[in-house]
Protein backbone atom coordinates (compact mmCIF):
# COMPACT_ATOMS: atom_id res chain seq x y z
CA UNK A 1 0.00 0.00 0.00
CA UNK A 2 1.53 3.55 -1.36
CA UNK A 3 1.82 6.24 1.79
CA UNK A 4 0.32 9.34 1.04
CA UNK A 5 3.16 12.32 0.77
CA UNK A 6 2.48 15.25 2.70
CA UNK A 7 3.68 17.69 -0.28
CA UNK A 8 3.44 20.29 1.64
CA UNK A 9 5.74 19.10 4.31
CA UNK A 10 8.13 17.61 1.66
CA UNK A 11 8.49 20.90 -0.08
CA UNK A 12 8.91 23.28 3.06
CA UNK A 13 11.75 21.05 3.90
CA UNK A 14 13.03 20.94 0.33
CA UNK A 15 12.90 25.07 0.35
CA UNK A 16 14.72 25.05 3.63
CA UNK A 17 17.66 22.51 2.73
CA UNK A 18 18.08 24.19 -0.68
CA UNK A 19 17.46 28.05 1.60
CA UNK A 20 19.69 26.98 4.31
CA UNK A 21 22.78 25.58 4.42
CA UNK A 22 24.04 27.45 1.05
CA UNK A 23 24.11 30.24 2.91
CA UNK A 24 26.75 28.44 5.64
CA UNK A 25 28.61 26.95 2.68
CA UNK A 26 28.89 30.51 1.21
CA UNK A 27 29.98 32.29 4.79
CA UNK A 28 31.68 29.91 6.74
CA UNK A 29 35.43 30.51 4.70
CA UNK A 30 34.73 34.32 5.45
CA UNK A 31 34.68 33.42 9.22
CA UNK A 32 37.78 31.27 8.78
CA UNK A 33 36.13 27.56 8.32
CA UNK A 34 37.28 25.03 5.82
CA UNK A 35 35.33 22.70 7.05
CA UNK A 36 31.98 24.07 6.71
CA UNK A 37 30.21 20.70 5.38
CA UNK A 38 30.57 18.67 8.44
CA UNK A 39 27.32 20.95 9.47
CA UNK A 40 25.32 18.78 6.93
CA UNK A 41 26.50 15.62 8.47
CA UNK A 42 25.87 17.12 11.99
CA UNK A 43 22.62 18.20 11.03
CA UNK A 44 21.43 14.91 9.88
CA UNK A 45 22.15 12.67 13.06
CA UNK A 46 19.97 15.96 14.45
CA UNK A 47 17.41 15.05 12.34
CA UNK A 48 17.66 11.26 12.77
CA UNK A 49 18.10 12.24 16.53
CA UNK A 50 14.19 13.36 16.47
CA UNK A 51 15.02 17.05 15.33
CA UNK A 52 14.37 17.74 19.02
CA UNK A 53 15.84 21.07 20.21
CA UNK A 54 15.74 19.77 23.82
CA UNK A 55 18.54 17.43 22.63
CA UNK A 56 20.64 19.91 20.48
CA UNK A 57 22.53 20.47 24.14
CA UNK A 58 23.63 16.74 24.37
CA UNK A 59 24.52 16.17 20.86
CA UNK A 60 26.29 19.17 20.37
CA UNK A 61 28.39 18.44 23.77
CA UNK A 62 28.39 14.57 21.39
CA UNK A 63 30.26 16.14 18.15
CA UNK A 64 32.62 18.47 20.73
CA UNK A 65 33.38 15.29 22.53
CA UNK A 66 34.32 13.63 19.40
CA UNK A 67 36.06 16.40 18.08
CA UNK A 68 38.62 16.35 20.96
CA UNK A 69 38.39 12.61 21.23
CA UNK A 70 39.99 12.90 16.99
CA UNK A 71 42.69 14.77 18.69
CA UNK A 72 43.62 12.94 21.14
CA UNK A 73 43.66 10.06 19.47
CA UNK A 74 45.72 11.36 16.19
CA UNK A 75 48.00 12.44 19.32
CA UNK A 76 48.35 9.04 20.95
CA UNK A 77 48.69 7.10 17.67
CA UNK A 78 51.61 9.23 16.55
CA UNK A 79 53.43 8.99 20.04
CA UNK A 80 53.05 5.27 19.83
CA UNK A 81 55.96 2.79 18.21
CA UNK A 82 54.39 -0.21 16.37
CA UNK A 83 53.21 -1.73 13.34
CA UNK A 84 50.45 1.36 12.66
CA UNK A 85 47.43 -1.20 12.14
CA UNK A 86 47.84 -2.69 16.00
CA UNK A 87 48.22 1.14 16.75
CA UNK A 88 45.38 2.15 15.13
CA UNK A 89 43.30 -0.74 16.08
CA UNK A 90 44.13 -0.33 19.87
CA UNK A 91 43.52 3.29 19.74
CA UNK A 92 40.04 2.77 18.27
CA UNK A 93 39.35 0.11 20.61
CA UNK A 94 40.30 1.68 24.25
CA UNK A 95 38.84 4.94 23.25
CA UNK A 96 35.82 4.01 21.42
CA UNK A 97 35.55 1.55 24.54
CA UNK A 98 36.01 4.76 26.61
CA UNK A 99 33.47 7.16 24.66
CA UNK A 100 30.57 4.33 24.96
CA UNK A 101 31.11 4.68 28.73
CA UNK A 102 31.92 7.74 29.64
CA UNK A 103 28.82 9.17 27.18
CA UNK A 104 26.63 6.58 28.85
CA UNK A 105 27.68 7.81 32.67
CA UNK A 106 27.05 11.46 31.50
CA UNK A 107 23.76 11.04 29.01
CA UNK A 108 21.64 12.92 30.53
CA UNK A 109 24.61 16.04 28.96
CA UNK A 110 26.20 13.57 26.13
CA UNK A 111 24.87 12.12 23.18
CA UNK A 112 26.98 9.31 22.51
CA UNK A 113 26.13 8.89 18.80
CA UNK A 114 26.87 12.37 18.34
CA UNK A 115 30.40 11.90 20.10
CA UNK A 116 31.14 8.78 18.00
CA UNK A 117 30.01 10.64 14.48
CA UNK A 118 32.02 13.78 15.74
CA UNK A 119 35.10 11.13 16.54
CA UNK A 120 34.82 9.60 13.09
CA UNK A 121 34.64 13.51 11.24
CA UNK A 122 37.81 14.59 12.80
CA UNK A 123 39.76 11.39 12.40
CA UNK A 124 38.79 11.79 8.84
CA UNK A 125 39.63 15.32 8.34
CA UNK A 126 42.83 16.06 10.94
CA UNK A 127 44.32 12.07 10.87
CA UNK A 128 45.84 12.30 7.13
CA UNK A 129 47.66 16.11 8.07
CA UNK A 130 48.67 14.96 11.12
CA UNK A 131 49.32 16.50 14.34
CA UNK A 132 51.84 18.62 13.88
CA UNK A 133 49.95 20.38 11.19
CA UNK A 134 46.00 20.41 12.56
CA UNK A 135 46.29 24.21 13.32
CA UNK A 136 43.11 25.44 13.62
CA UNK A 137 41.24 22.24 12.01
CA UNK A 138 39.95 21.02 15.63
CA UNK A 139 38.05 24.61 16.06
CA UNK A 140 36.37 24.21 12.30
CA UNK A 141 34.91 21.36 12.74
CA UNK A 142 34.09 21.97 16.36
CA UNK A 143 32.32 25.54 15.12
CA UNK A 144 30.57 23.42 12.00
CA UNK A 145 29.15 20.86 14.45
CA UNK A 146 27.43 23.48 16.03
CA UNK A 147 26.18 25.10 13.01
CA UNK A 148 25.22 21.55 11.93
CA UNK A 149 22.76 21.49 15.05
CA UNK A 150 21.99 24.73 15.29
CA UNK A 151 21.81 26.67 12.47
CA UNK A 152 21.13 23.77 10.03
CA UNK A 153 19.05 21.84 12.14
CA UNK A 154 16.93 23.85 14.79
CA UNK A 155 17.13 27.03 13.03
CA UNK A 156 15.80 25.17 10.02
CA UNK A 157 13.02 22.87 12.08
CA UNK A 158 11.97 26.01 13.29
CA UNK A 159 12.10 27.91 9.59
CA UNK A 160 10.54 25.31 8.19
CA UNK A 161 7.51 25.12 10.71
CA UNK A 162 7.19 29.03 10.32
CA UNK A 163 6.59 28.56 6.70
CA UNK A 164 4.49 25.47 6.71
CA UNK A 165 2.51 26.91 8.81
CA UNK A 166 2.38 30.16 6.87
CA UNK A 167 1.15 27.77 3.82
CA UNK A 168 -1.57 26.06 6.10
CA UNK A 169 -3.28 28.91 6.85
CA UNK A 170 -3.56 30.36 3.93
CA UNK A 171 -5.54 27.72 2.10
Amino acid sequence: MKKKIDWANVLTLAFTIAFLPPIWAVLSPYIGVTTGAVALICAGLYVAAGNDIKKAVAISLGFLCGDVWAVIAIKVQEMMNFNPDAELYLTLFVMGGLAVIIGSVFEKFIFVPAWLCGWAIGLTIMAPIGIGNIGTLPLQIGAAMLAGVWYVGAVGDIFQRFILKKCRKSK
